[in-house]
């Protein structure tokens, strides 16, 4: 029998968390969710509404709308989405209101999806514009066949290090494998200094290092989901990442840009933050950092990929909307056109480029900070290109990503290996699934 769901069913009691909305939801096949016929474009202008927490945002909106006549587009501030911003969108939509557009997080995506908060994007003919995209982008908003949310930015990882330092003063170079990075590790810990830290409760990072790996942790087939976290690929991360921790190799005190961080990393004590490309402006903030530093590509596996993902948004269409047709318009050209990505980096501040062929003009300049170096279109585009696009993103990841934080700290105090932890919360995760309603279950 095909799951079916309700919107109203669905959002029931969202003011809470977004997960406890989600599980009294009936089970759902994202595919086959919110399949009511489509809204034709309006014949006359329309206004259409879109509620994000990037700054300046109206001021992007402004030079679309200055562009033409027909769509006009207004902006809405609100927090970010797990300070307040995701229950407020949930909320509306649950009353049958909210705006055309919501920003919601490429991780969160899916579990939007299975709350039918969102449009699915290929009823309104998104999928003609997919070449538009960067892939990579794309295939993080996707869930099986269908895609749920406009890619707004993305976070591909890199290495931002002090090359001041680590080449100048140490003799070291930048490590090109997660082999050279214990290495180095080592070598900079012997010399005094810190070459990464770590928030250990932050999972974000984990789940990074395993999407490069190769894992697909959470495969959609059929009507259900393959939970699957113990693979070659995610084992030898947690191997690896238990020797790193055992051996006290990186700071576990505090995480990247945080005021500790950017203390020792002012007074050259911490050299580096493995992280996503959005890095690179909380890095130019270093004090007396400017010239010293530099941009590589992320460690590698010799059979991985050469990047995993950090960070990243969609722009939905949500399935309250009165003008998707309009609003898909909109996002189009927001993330692709050159004028509106340049505006989005302008005025908001934007991650990664989500346009397959343009990054954004000031983006291809050398950088006075990062030692003259033209990091963007030299580390950033190959670190973008190289993404393993067969991840998913999970229907509960900020569950997910509260566990693997949890597991996180149990392994930097010696609780509990990662090697042990990944299988536990794996089995976990199928629960916690199927408590909601879902078919899932773990790969045999």
């Amino acid at each position: 029998m095909k799951p079916r769901l309700t919107r109203r069913s669905a959002l029931v009691g969202t003011g809470a968390a977004l997960t406890a909305a989600l599980a009294a939801c009936a089970p759902p096949n994202p595919g086959d969710v919110n399949a009511e016929s489509t809204i034709p474009a309006s014949d006359g202008p329309v206004t259409i509404t879109y509620w994000a927490w990037l700054k300046d945002l109206q001021k992007v909106a402004d030079v679309y709308n200055a562009s033409q006549d027909r769509i006009r587009v207004e902006t809405t501030w609100i927090p970010g989405g797990n300070s307040g911003g995701y229950a407020k969108i949930l909320s509306a939509v649950s009353a049958g209101g909210g705006p055309d557009i919501a920003q919601v997080e490429l991780r969160s995506v899916p579990e939007f999806a299975l709350a039918g908060a969102l449009v699915n994007l290929s009823r309104y003919g998104f999928d003609d514009k997919l070449s538009a995209f960067d892939p990579g982008a794309i295939s993080q908003a996707k869930v099986g066949d269908n895609v749920w949310g406009v890619p707004q930015d993305t976070g591909p990882v890199a290495t931002f290090y002090n090359r001041e330092v680590l080449e100048g003063e140490l003799g070291l170079k930048a490590p090109s494998t997660w082999d050279e990075f214990r290495e180095t590790a080592g070598a900079v810990q012997e010399a005094g200094k810190t070459l990464i830290t770590l928030d250990p409760s932050d999972g974000s990072h984990p789940v990074a290092w395993a999407m490069q790996s190769g894992a697909v942790w959470y495969k959609p087939e059929g009507d259900g989901w393959i939970v699957n976290m113990v693979d070659d690929a995610s084992m030898r991360v947690a191997e690896f990442w238990d020797g790193i921790l055992e051996d006290k190799l990186v700071g576990t005190g505090y995480g990247a840009m945080t005021t500790p961080w950017y203390a020792a990393a002012g007074d050259d004590k911490v050299l580096a933050s493995i992280s996503g490309s959005w890095s690179d402006a909380l890095i130019e903030t270093v004090p007396g950092g400017s010239g010293k530093w530099a941009v590589a590509p992320m460690p590698t596996w010799e059979d991985g990929y050469a990047s995993g993902a950090h960070g990243g948004s969609s722009a939905a269409v949500l399935s309250t909307a009165k003008h998707p047709a309009e609003a898909l318009e909109f996002l189009t050209w927001m993330c692709t056109d050159p004028a509106g990505i340049d505006a989005m980096i302008q005025y908001s501040g934007i991650g990664w480029s989500p346009a397959k062929d343009y990054i954004g003009k000031i983006r291809q300049q050398p950088s006075e900070f990062f030692s003259g170096q033209n990091y963007n279109e030299d580390v950033i585009v190959p670190m973008a290109a190289g993404q393993n696009l067969e991840w998913t993103w999970a229907p509960l990841m900020q569950r997910a990503m509260a566990m693997i934080g949890d597991g996180m700290t149990k392994a930097v105090s010696g609780e509990v290996p990662l090697v042990d932890m990944l299988p536990a919360v794996q089995k976990e995760i199928v629960e916690i699934m199927q408590g909601m309603g879902l078919n899932a279950e773990e790969a045999r």
